[in-house]
């Protein structure tokens, strides 16, 4: 009897979910997240067929794997014979399973064991599947277990069909940095302190990628991780295919020096200097920068380059900080609370050049953030909960920076 009170009760929440439809997508990922708790599972994912391709694309997912990147073609592995079929699936042992061919979680540092696996089916045809991996406990799924995955599924497709959602796989995105199975460990006198616990994601090549999470979560150690400001404590980091897990010290200050810039919520502006001397000093230290007066001006700060940052706002001060980012022609930018300190209308300026940046030069901006309704302009969102990746989400449509609101 709980259990059929916990299923309605599940079911209920996910058709509110899906009456969300001024923001389909979250609605989507909503529902996904309530199955998953539902079931106490490990992983989800929903994957959607693009017609074009007669590929499948995980548009959201759930779970400690970054699959973000995987296509499957339909027909093939439980993904695509699900969507081919139309028929459920329940996959008791993987390892046994002759349909399980292992290519997607599997390959991403998650050992599949259980699964189902459902169709989206709306009224003219099947445009992609539900997938649901490993329950916590270690207990098989069960007939119930599926049909609420059924009616999530159903309800999903209906809606994706009213409001047309839709996928087109792009190629795929060349990696700039790999993280797999990254721990991080503080000792405290006798204790030690576990803040990350098997990271697994990929970062790609211009790409917007926004971090959230609560505090204390690690999302701030995991990118001063790949910044090269703190260590990991075991696990692998490799950037542009090349291992970076213990750099030396002359890799990592090369590194630091001509690959990565950095944006911090406090500025960090030299106050003695002014805003083009600020920018200079970057671009001294620089293997092969643009001109500073050039970073000024992509971020609309050349009328001011004279001023020192007690003469400016702090609008005008975070887009000295991000001129002094770009100089160096960094191929990723970490930004760590870029407009935590601003109000509503210096951030969506500050958030248009950031845009702008990911748009014309091509640059990886990695943000981290409290603020959800910048989330809505990332290509892809990241949640940390507890040291780990919690769940990805690929942006269909971003907003633009002036789209946003709060």
């Amino acid at each position: 009897m709980a259990e059929n009170k916990r299923f309605a009760k599940a079911s209920w929440a996910i058709m509110a979910q899906l009456l969300k439809v001024d923001n389909l997508e979250e609605a989507l990922s909503g529902s996904l997240e309530i199955i998953v708790k539902t079931l106490n599972s490990e992983a989800g994912a929903i994957w959607l067929l693009d017609p074009k391709t007669d590929r499948l694309s995980p548009v959201f997912h759930i779970g400690p794997a970054d699959i973000s990147n995987i296509s499957v073609e339909n027909g093939l592995g439980i993904e695509g014979i699900v969507t081919q079929t139309g028929k459920s699936v329940f996959v008791e042992d993987a390892a046994t399973d002759t349909r399980f061919d292992g290519t997607v979680f599997d390959d991403n540092d998650l050992v599949t064991k259980t699964m189902i696996c459902v169709p989206l089916n709306n009224t003219h045809d099947i445009i992609g599947c539900v997938q649901i991996v490993n329950k916590l406990d270690g207990t098989l799924y069960d007939e119930e277990e599926m049909q609420l995955c059924e009616r999530m599924a159903s309800l999903a497709a209906i809606t994706i069909d009213e409001k047309g959602l839709t996928v087109d796989l792009e190629e795929k995105k060349e990696i700039l940095a790999t993280l797999r199975n990254i721990t991080k460990e503080f000792q405290t006198g006798d204790t030690t302190l576990k803040v990350l616990k098997g990271i697994n994601l990929d970062v790609y090549k211009n790409e917007f990628i926004v971090v959230l999470g609560e505090s204390g979560c690690g999302k701030s150690t995991m990118m001063n991780i790949v910044g090269g400001m703190d260590f990991l404590t075991t696990g692998e980091l490799t950037i542009e295919g090349k291992d970076f897990s213990h750099p030396s010290d002359d890799e990592l200050t090369k590194f630091r020096r001509d690959y990565v810039g950095f944006i911090f919520q406090s500025y960090n502006l030299m106050p003695n200097l002014t805003a083009l001397e600020n920018v200079e000093f970057i671009a001294e230290l620089a293997q092969n920068p643009m001109s500073s007066k050039e970073a000024l001006a992509k971020v609309n700060m050349s009328q001011r380059e004279n001023n020192y940052p007690g003469q400016m706002s702090g609008g005008q001060q975070q887009r000295v900080s991000i001129a002094r980012a770009i100089v160096k022609r960094p191929k990723l930018i970490l930004a760590d609370e870029p407009t935590a300190a601003l109000d509503y209308t210096t951030s969506i300026e500050v958030l248009h050049t950031i845009e702008d940046i990911v748009k014309t030069q091509g640059t990886t901006v990695m943000m981290i953030t409290h603020n959800v309704e910048i989330a809505k302009m990332a290509d892809r969102v990241v949640k940390v909960r507890n040291g780990k990746i919690a769940s990805i989400k690929k942006n269909m449509h971003p907003l633009h920076a002036e789209d946003l609101i709060w």
